[in-house]
């Protein structure tokens, strides 16, 4: 993925090493950052947004950068 694009659930998944069911359910949190884009089914990202939360709130997954 470049650098400018928006990640989807399962772009996230790959990036916790979880599935994209779970990260969408972890998508529905108070404390994750709202979607960039979020039109129905359509939801995507900015990626540096969930590098933040990540951090935050996953810092043993903050430590290992696979992106997706």
């Amino acid at each position: 993925m470049g650098e400018n694009d928006l990640w989807t659930t399962g772009d996230i998944g790959r990036r916790l090493g979880i599935t994209a069911e779970r990260a969408r359910q972890l998508s529905h949190r108070p404390d994750f950052p709202a979607p960039h884009i979020d039109q129905g089914t359509v939801r995507l990202w900015q990626p540096a947004d969930v590098e933040t939360w990540i951090t935050q709130y996953r810092p043993a997954a903050a430590k290992n950068q696979p992106q997706p």
